[in-house]
């Protein structure tokens, strides 16, 4: 009977995917057990146990399947039985989770399954192997990006008797098994047309909307914001940061010596390099973080002969994102430094 109740709750598992930035979460388990008393066993025990949740799609009426184990941590003893007897109870069980976000750290979750429970010694009647059902409610605050804190309370009903059990959990998840971003969507290539005569346009030569006869600043780098005569309000600089870091990867450098270029052409540009970050963590904390990573950039700059007083760098924390912090997705694009021209 064990092995096709674990071999069932496994293949159930295998049938769900995921609805969040990863596939997975692990969780290890301690609390205790409260019980009614008619199973003739001490009403108070310890547990410990894993957990292994595996997160449901977008759009899933569920967030989380998990499946786990939990087994009492030391022996049990039992009631109205000879002295010294005593068992051990080790409980397999799966559940549909439900989520509710409260916050960005903060949330509550629903949870109802099945289970098996095994005694080690059957001292009584009340006391055999067999199924229940359980529910729950617990509270799940997020520590960091790959850690989270889980306490629930479950009421658990043994379905030979009976019997009632309040089990209390606390546990620390660890999610793993990060998606990979869809590949993009190719348009298919429309079929070649007859040539036509060319039409003469006027030209925009640095592609930033305004038409050559018009354009005070013709080499506006591509992706930067212009006024109406075609000169510099703001660019985003692209350079984005890892969580919690603010040195500049290399994958950067082509974007800011493209920067330095239009700085040190014309001398009479200034700007203000605003450093952002996403929303992990305290405010305080991010307004230090962005400082630095703004900080980093003005470095890099000088470096490459833009002088320290045309440069300004300022922080801004977590108070303008331009996505949302709910992905992964999201808080990288928020991790970022820009450049807003100063007349």
């Amino acid at each position: 009977m064990k092995k096709i109740l674990l071999s069932t709750l496994a293949c159930a598992s295998l049938v769900l995917a995921a609805n969040s930035d990863y596939k997975y979460e692990i969780t290890p388990l301690i609390g205790g057990g409260l019980g009614e008393g008619n199973h003739n066993l001490d009403r108070n025990y310890a547990n410990a146990g894993l957990a292994l949740g595996f997160n449901q799609e977008e759009g899933s009426i569920i967030d989380q399947f998990e499946l786990g184990f939990l087994r009492t941590i030391q022996d049990v003893d039992g009631k109205n039985t000879l002295k010294g007897q005593d068992t051990a109870i080790t409980r397999v069980f799966g559940n549909l989770v439900k989520n509710y976000g409260l916050t960005n750290d903060f949330s509550l979750y629903a949870l109802a399954g099945l289970g098996v429970e095994f005694f080690d010694h059957e001292l009584s009647h009340h006391q055999e192997d067999g199924l229940f059902g359980n529910y729950g409610l617990g509270m799940k605050y997020q520590l960091m990006d790959s850690l989270a804190l889980k306490f629930d309370v479950r009421h658990l009903i043994n379905f030979n008797h009976g019997d009632n059990t309040m089990l209390y959990t606390l546990g620390l998840a660890v999610p793993f098994g990060e998606r990979t971003k869809a590949a993009p969507i190719v348009a298919p290539v429309a079929a070649p047309v007859a040539p036509v005569a060319p039409v003469e346009v006027e030209k925009d030569t640095d592609g930033d909307g305004v038409l050559d006869r018009l354009d005070k600043c013709p080499s506006t780098p591509k992706g930067a914001k212009v006024d109406t005569v075609g000169c510099i309000t703001l660019i985003n600089l692209n350079v984005n940061f890892d969580t919690d870091k603010s040195d500049i990867k290399d994958i950067y450098s082509t974007r800011i010596h493209e920067f330095a270029k239009v700085m040190n052409t014309d001398k009479k540009l200034k700007a203000d390099i605003e450093g952002h970050t996403d929303s992990v963590g305290s405010v305080a904390y991010n307004q230090k973080l962005s400082e630095r990573r703004a900080a980093s950039v003005v470095k890099a700059l000088n470096g490459l002969g833009v002088e320290k007083d045309r440069l300004k760098a300022v922080g801004y924390g977590k108070s303008k994102p331009i996505a949302s912090n709910q992905t992964a997705e999201g808080r990288a694009e928020n991790r970022r430094v820009q450049a807003v021209m100063v007349k």
